[in-house]
């Protein structure tokens, strides 16, 4: 009899690519901005460097998500990671469910609430979850994520703090970081921020906001970030949100 080993989790295989040096490119997929009527457009035109897909958004309706990511595993073979705004927006369907607490925020609905909310539903589903601490920082313009969760970004003046919080989710056990300068954001995360918070830590890192340009993309990657997102510099190209 052969036994068979385990497959890689989402998490190991993203471990071992890092490891490898391979650099990670995840598009943003706001169901509020895509719906199925967009999505091949959009899933045509998905940048050469494409590793992942995320889908999510501030405000989501009940089984939008879920339905979203059914029709993007019909048309593409990336694997699809959820980026919850809520706990409404967790499907099985998913490869992975980045599980995140809001820790640049004292909101202890985006804490610990809305975890506790989706919780019931993961212990249901086969689902596989990252802990991740989301951290907001101030891209220049005010983003979805600060009206929607009524908390403020971590300034830049203050660099240390934003890189002790980042260090306080680590030791409360998350899995990766999550830097995010917002949908839209006039700036992007600093390198610099990102180099220390990459050497502070040594988790997977994750990068997100107001990338636009293949530089900006490859600064970002050069300084740390083991997976940049875009989103909004893509649907403004296609034109999507005025579709």
């Amino acid at each position: 009899m052969i036994e068979m080993k385990n497959p890689m989790s989402p998490l190991d295989r993203w471990k071992t690519d890092i490891q490898k040096g391979k650099k990670q490119l995840a598009v943003l997929i706001d169901p509020d901005k895509c719906g199925q009527d967009l999505l091949p457009k959009l899933l045509s035109h998905l940048p050469e460097a494409t590793t992942h897909i995320f889908v999510g958004g501030s405000s989501v309706a009940p089984g939008v998500t879920h339905n979203l990511i059914e029709a993007i595993k019909r048309l593409v073979d990336f694997p699809v990671w959820i980026f919850p705004g809520d706990a409404e927006q967790i499907s099985p369907a998913a490869d992975a469910l980045l599980f995140l607490s809001l820790v640049s925020g004292d909101n202890p609905e985006y804490l610990i609430r809305q975890q506790e909310r989706a919780a019931t539903q993961l212990r249901a589903m086969d689902l596989f979850t990252i802990a991740t601490g989301y951290l907001l920082i101030d891209g220049g313009t005010q983003s979805a994520v600060a009206r929607v969760t009524k908390t403020l970004p971590m300034a830049l003046s203050d660099p240390d703090k934003i890189v002790n919080r980042a260090l306080a989710a680590f030791y409360m056990g998350a899995k990766s970081i999550y830097l995010e300068a917002g949908s839209g954001a006039k700036n992007p995360i600093p390198t610099t921020l990102i180099n220390r918070i990459k050497k502070q830590t040594a988790m997977p890192l994750i990068v997100g906001g107001g990338l636009r340009e293949t530089q900006q993309i490859e600064s970002a990657w050069a300084a740390g970030a083991d997976m940049v997102v875009i989103g909004t510099a893509l649907e403004e190209a296609l034109s999507l949100t005025n579709s």
